[in-house]
């Protein structure tokens, strides 16, 4: 038996490939499908089963396409109610792939359907549970995405199904099994991932909080709920997507690959009204863009960004990119279910330079500037995390959470300069970008964010004050 974690960074995801005899299953694969194709083909075996856990909220996956592909089977856990051709399986049903037996244990709790998926040896040896957002390495997934979509369910109701799976279904497994979770750290489906995306489930019997055994439904519940902040705005849309179905990644690809001229470019935003979306790296984007464009870099957690950040997920979308980052691009913002990139600018950003056209520009410094002006008390706005704000953060400081930002634009004035800063440099830019799109002036975006303030002397803070606390 071959089992292999392929984890993608930038959306905190692991899918899993499963092989024996010539016989390959796939567990929560992203969209874009062709490499799961290309490594059973390598190894000269034939895709049988796509298993899902569940009904994703923070990606679009690729099941659809897989079984399209290769005539698999998709399964899904007890419950589940698809818009497309599958088999629903029923609890403890087992599945053969190859040599090896694959075991469905429903586990609901983060959604009604979820299942965890035993997996079984040539020899008959229990190796392993493809846990889903069930279980993962040091929590559990958060049990309040389905009530956005089945409205008589409430977080309290699946935080006690969740209990009760944890404690009848998975902690009566043996201790040697391998955990393999969908997420790791940096997930918003969980608030305490490790950022190990494996372990023994022995250890995590002892380490994990949500397996105490003497922590009761009552107290598991309310240690589950205390502190879960609202799911991204996209989760919604991704999950009606893996119900009910979606565009093939290939006609997404090909709706997106349109090299436009600068004129045309021009044109095309002003008649569509789409969105301009320039991923470059900050510092790129501070020294000229497209005005009226906004920043989402490639090299951070982009399509994580970009689902917070735009709230339409039909948003007509025209992309800046560097010229070999285009299919990427697509690629990671089709992950998350934004299928409406009509085209790109050729030869990027220096095209639009070498035609002469009209630039903007963010005013960018280092953090010792604004360590020389604090005496001035100057305002400065911070776009952390309300959890990291609260870890430590500058005196004097205002908290405006990224993904917030357009709840507090009657709060940042426009004839008065302040600084913006996050954690170091990717959101602030965002920030500033929209900020800049929506006709703000008048600011300093800090380089190096946080990372870098905490090395001067301006004085912090690791209490909040609740009239800075926005």
């Amino acid at each position: 038996m071959k089992i292999e974690q392929i984890y993608t960074g930038c959306l905190a995801h692991a899918a899993y490939y499963l092989e024996s005899e010539g016989e390959v299953a796939i567990f929560d694969p992203l969209r874009e499908v062709q490499p799961y194709i290309d490594k059973a083909n390598i190894n000269k075996a034939h895709i049988k089963y796509v298993f899902e856990t569940h009904f994703h909220a923070d990606f679009v996956s690729g099941h659809l396409d897989l079984a399209k592909k290769t005539g698999a089977a998709i399964v899904y856990g007890p419950t589940a109610k698809p818009g497309f051709e599958a088999l629903v399986a029923e609890d403890n049903q087992i599945f053969r792939v190859g040599n090896c037996l694959v075991k469905a244990i429903h586990t609901p709790g983060h959604t009604l359907e979820s299942t965890t998926y035993l997996l079984i040896d040539e020899t008959g040896k229990e190796h392993g549970i493809i846990t889903g957002d069930t279980l993962f390495i040091g929590d559990v997934g958060r049990p309040d995405l389905a009530q956005h979509v089945i409205a008589e369910l409430t977080e309290e109701k699946l935080a006690g199904m969740l209990y009760d799976s944890l404690h009848n279904k998975i902690i009566p497994l043996s201790d040697h099994l391998i955990v393999y979770p969908n997420h790791g750290a940096g997930s918003a489906c969980g608030k305490n991932m490790s950022i190990e995306t494996t372990d023994t489930l022995g250890h995590q019997k002892v380490v994990n909080y949500a397996l105490n055994p003497a922590l009761s439904k009552a107290e598991f519940i309310k240690v589950l709920l205390t502190g879960l902040t609202a799911p991204p705005a996209y989760f919604p849309s991704n999950v009606l997507l893996n119900i009910k179905g979606y565009e093939s990644f290939d006609k997404v690809i090909d709706n997106a690959m349109h090299a436009f001229e600068v004129d045309e470019f021009e044109a095309i935003a002003n008649e569509t009204g789409a969105l301009v979306l320039d991923t470059r790296n900050a510092e790129d984007f501070k020294n000229g863009f497209i005005p009226n464009s906004i920043n989402i870099g490639l090299e951070g957690s982009f399509a994580q960004w970009v689902g917070e950040m735009i709230s339409d997920i039909n948003q007509k979308i025209l992309l800046i990119t560097y010229p070999d980052k285009v299919e990427e691009a697509v690629t990671r913002l089709s992950r998350v279910g934004y299928d409406g990139v009509i085209g790109y600018l050729k030869g990027g950003f220096e095209s639009w330079l070498l035609a002469n056209k009209n630039i903007e520009t963010i005013d960018r410094a280092a953090a010792e500037l604004l360590a020389l002006k604090y005496n001035e008390k100057p305002r400065v706005i911070d776009v952390r995390k309300k959890s990291e704000f609260a870890s430590e953060h500058l005196i004097g400081a205002i908290n405006m959470p990224l993904n917030q930002i357009n709840n507090y634009l009657a709060e940042i004035p426009k004839n008065e300069h302040f600084y913006l800063h996050c954690a170091g440099g990717y959101r602030s830019m965002i920030a500033a970008s929209i900020l800049k799109q929506r006709g703000w002036n008048n600011f300093t975006e800090i380089r190096g964010g946080f990372a870098e303030l905490s090395k001067t002397g301006i004085p912090k803070s690791a209490y909040i004050c609740p009239t800075t606390l926005l």
